[in-house]
Formats: structure tokens, sequence, C-alpha cells
């Protein structure tokens, strides 16, 4: 096979489509390769330029053209595609509202109450995605596969949690294969993870140590990321969403919105003293009030908001490559880490209230094993032996 067939098939199984390209010299034309589920290849499309005269217009209308099907294409659109005879090419959220329809319809209160909770949650990560799918053929195993980890990483849930996401994917599969829009179930390849305990595992004294090494002079901006985790807790979600507005130097706090917290209520955690220094040294408390805290791929704070996945995309590239940890070692195990320092150092009620906990038994399952803290009266506690 030829480097260029190579680069093209590459290209397909991410992208699905090549960009437009406009192409001169006898035969002027845009050209661009789609995917065709009928023959489950990449296809040519062409179209001809040669019909306007002048060379100018000729470009003109050329540049229109690529502007226009690149939309198309990354909104999902393929040439080779008949919505009207394809199923599969239903729009998805004509798609989920049939589907919301049908789950309204379910005898059991609970199950209408979970599943309509479900359906709202996969509607706001897909809403949230940098190309949001719009047909329900894109509904496939890499999609869910990607939801899951928002479910499992992102919104700090546990593995039970995961694992019940992962059968009502199944359930939308299958509804979905009824209906015909889909032929087979995409959630099928992807596994349950067991439940017993979290792969997740807090940071050694040493390990923190080097990660300030490694980070502080070379990428300071990411180094704050990995102390506001640390430091105050705040989920990934959440501190993607934190502006400058919402910090307060002046009562060493920052605010969460009700609009924003994984628990729908207002809060305030404190803020390290360490961060404050830091915060002055970039100069970040000088900027406008409404920039975002952490910009895209965490850049310094500007007025367009990152995803909350650009943490874990930054982890991964420059600690656990750039130190060579094993994958239990991740971003969020930052606020492991932290929340088990703060425990032994100050008890367990103030590591509560700073990780906004309703109930200690909440924080508790953060300490694991020798982590966990020995309260000092079980010490000196007088017994009758």
């Amino acid at each position: 096979m030829c480097a260029a067939r190579k680069k093209l098939n590459s290209l397909s199984e991410v992208l699905k489509f090549t960009f437009p390209k406009l192409h001169t010299g006898p035969k002027w034309y845009v050209d661009f390769y789609a995917y065709d589920p009928a023959t489950d290849t990449m296809r040519r499309k062409k179209f001809h330029l040669d019909n306007i005269g002048k060379i100018t217009e000729r470009r003109k209308r050329a540049n229109e053209m690529i502007e226009s099907l690149t939309k198309l294409l990354r909104s999902g659109w393929s040439p080779w595609i008949n919505a009207e005879t394809n199923r599969s090419y239903t729009l998805l959220e004509d798609a989920l509202e049939k589907y919301e329809a049908y789950v309204e319809r379910m005898p059991k209160y609970k199950t209408r109450k979970a599943y309509t909770s479900r359906l709202n949650i996969f509607r706001k990560y897909n809403a949230s995605r940098l190309l949001p799918i719009r047909y329900v053929y894109q509904f496939d195993t890499a999609f869910v596969s990607d939801f899951l980890d928002y479910i499992f990483l992102d919104r700090e849930t546990n593995a039970r949690t995961r694992n019940n996401y992962r059968q009502w994917c199944a359930s939308l599969a299958t509804f979905f294969i009824e209906k015909q829009y889909l032929t087979t179930n995409p959630v099928e390849k992807i596994k349950a993870i067991a439940e017993t305990g979290k792969k997740r595992q807090p940071l050694t004294a040493q390990m923190l140590h080097e990660l300030e090494q490694h980070l502080r002079e070379a990428h300071p901006y990411f180094y704050l990321a990995c102390m506001m985790e640390y430091y105050t807790f705040i989920r990934p979600e959440e501190l993607s969403h934190i502006k400058l507005e919402d910090i307060s130097v002046k009562e060493q706090s920052v605010y969460i919105s009700s609009a924003v917290s994984k628990n729908k209520r207002d809060g305030k955690v404190g803020l390290n003293d360490k961060i404050v220094k830091i915060m002055i040294a970039l100069n970040v408390l000088t900027l406008p009030s409404n920039y975002y805290l952490f910009g895209p791929k965490v850049s310094r704070p500007c007025e367009t908001r990152g995803d909350s996945e650009m943490f874990r995309r930054k982890w991964n590239k420059l600690v656990r490559k750039g130190l060579g940890w094993d994958d239990c070692y991740q971003f969020y195990s930052l606020k492991d880490s932290g929340l088990r320092d703060l425990a032994n150092a100050e008890g367990i009620v103030i590591a509560r209230d700073q990780a906004r906990h309703t109930d200690v038994s909440t924080t508790n399952k953060y300490l694991q094993g020798r982590d966990a803290p020995v309260h000092e009266e079980i010490k000196h506690f007088k017994g009758n032996l």
C-alpha cells in the first residue's frame, strides 16, 4: 500500500473524512474523501469549477465551497448517505426525543427518574464536546467509551456508577437497534470495570516533591492547576469554570457556583498561602475578573474556557510520560493526596469541609488503609482490661 493511501486510511479512522482541497491545472475542482457506510470505505467526491470563467471567481467560489463543506463534514454529514432512506442518518436529537417519550411510559418511577437523569447528563456531555455528534450512526464504541470516561473520571463517580451508565448506554443502543437506527450494539465491546476498590492511587510525599520539581519552572500554569487540585479539592469540571472573579485574595477563598458544582449547591473553599503566592508571581490576579482561571490546554487566564478533559490530557503528556508514572497515578490523585495530608495534619472534619462533603463517611473513602488518620483519643483511651 502506498504512503498516501496509508495516510488516508489513518486519517479516515479518526475523522471519517478528509478536508476539502482545491486543485488547479487543466481541470479546476475541489475534492475530499468521505466515509460511505454502504461500502465501508472512504470514497472520493469532486466538485468541478471549470464552468466558472474568471480565475478570481473560481478561487472565490472554491474558498466558499471549502468553508461550507468543512462545516458540513465536521457535523457528521456525508454525501454518500441519503437521510431519507438510511435511518442511521437520523438526527441524534430526534432519536433521543423518541427515546425520552419511551422512558416516560416506563412503569417504575425510580427507573424513569434514573434514565431521565442519565439522558440529561448524556445530552450535556455531547453539547460540551468540541464536535458534538449529530447523527445516530456516530453513537459508536469510541463515543460511548469517551462518555463513560467522562462519567467515571471527570464527574468523580465510582466504578458501580460508571458500570450503571454503561448498562444504560447499552439499553439506549438496544432502543436504536429496535428502531433500525443501528444494526449492532456499540457497547458490547466495552467491558464493565471491577467494583472492588479504585484503581486511582494517591501520590507519596516523594512523588509530590518530584512533581513540583518537574512542573514549577517549566510549566507554571499546569503547576498552578495541580496546586489547586491538591489544596482546594475542586473537581476538574468545576475547576474549568472558575473565573478570577470567584477568587478572593482577602478571604483566601474560591467560590464555586451551584451552576457548575457537582452537588448543585453554592460552595466556598480555602485558598492556601502557596497558591496565592504563585498567582501573584504569575500576575494572574491583575487580569480582567471575567477571565477563566485556566484557558484552553491549561494555559494562562483568558476569556475562553477550556474543557475539563484538558487537565487529564496535560497530566498524561507532562507527568505520566515525563516522569514515567503508572496510570494509577492520575490528575485526580492530587485530590486524594491533598485530602489525606490535610486530614492527617488538621483532622478529618476540616478535610470534609474543604472537600464539600456532606458526611465524614464520604471523606473516609479517600483515606485508604495506611493513609487513614488515627485519632489521638484512641491512643490514650483507658480501658478495663
